[in-house]
Formats: C-alpha cells, sequence, structure tokens
C-alpha cells in the first residue's frame, strides 16, 4: 500500500513540475493589460522569485538524487534566460529584463538552499530511525 502511495504521489510530482513550468512560459509570454494591476513597485519581481523557486524545487523533487539538484539550478537558470530572450523577441507587449532574470535566478538559488536543508534533515531523520 506504501508504495503505491509513494509512486502515486512521485507520478503526480511530475505532472506538477511539467504544469508549472508550462505555466511559467504562458503567463510570461501572453498580454498581461487584462490583469489588475498591484500598486506596489517592483512586485513583479516578487512573483518572478515566487515562479522559479517553485520551478526549480518542484524538479528537484522529480529527480529527487542530490547529483542532479545542479543540472536542475543550470536548467532553470537557462530556462529563465530562454523565457526573458522570447519576451525581447517575440512578443510586442512584454520586454526581456536583466532585473527579471535577476529575480528568477534568486529564486532558483532559494529552491537549492531549501532543497539542501529538506535533504539534510531527512538524511538526519533516515539516519536517527536506522540506529
Amino acid at each position: 500500500m506504501q508504495q503505491r502511495i509513494k509512486h502515486l504521489l512521485q507520478a503526480s510530482t511530475l505532472w506538477i513540475a511539467i504544469a508549472i513550468t508550462i505555466s511559467i512560459a504562458y503567463l510570461s509570454l501572453i498580454k498581461t493589460n487584462n490583469f489588475p494591476k498591484i500598486a506596489i513597485s517592483n512586485i513583479d519581481k516578487l512573483y518572478h522569485i515566487i515562479a522559479y523557486f517553485s520551478l526549480t524545487f518542484s524538479w528537484m523533487l522529480v529527480l529527487k538524487k542530490s547529483r542532479y539538484k545542479y543540472k536542475v539550478l543550470i536548467v532553470s537558470l537557462l530556462y529563465g534566460i530562454f523565457i526573458e530572450v522570447l519576451q525581447m523577441t517575440i512578443t510586442v507587449n512584454r520586454k526581456g529584463e536583466l532585473f527579471d532574470f535577476l529575480a528568477n535566478s534568486l529564486g532558483v538559488l532559494l529552491a537549492l538552499l531549501i532543497f539542501n536543508l529538506f535533504l539534510k534533515k531527512k538524511h538526519l531523520i533516515n539516519t536517527k530511525t536506522c540506529k
């Protein structure tokens, strides 16, 4: 029973990571004039941090092994660059910005930090239960 639940959760994590990846591309490239404006300066940078934290952390959970975490980090950073370049080249009403990329990078690095803490805690729990 536990194996079935574990397998189901792993499959769900993959679909969530895929959905986050597609959602970031979609939301980054659509026209945003219809969205309500929030009167907080640079609030979009917080959105970038949250989006790329979610992207990176979800893929790290999918791949789980710590040897893949730096590959996920690099791919997430490249994905952020790719989206910013697409905003500069194929959209009329969106523009790629260096500060957006920096916010993306901060989200990626926060995900790595939290993932490392998560692995460390999991390792500590596993070593305590084995004794």
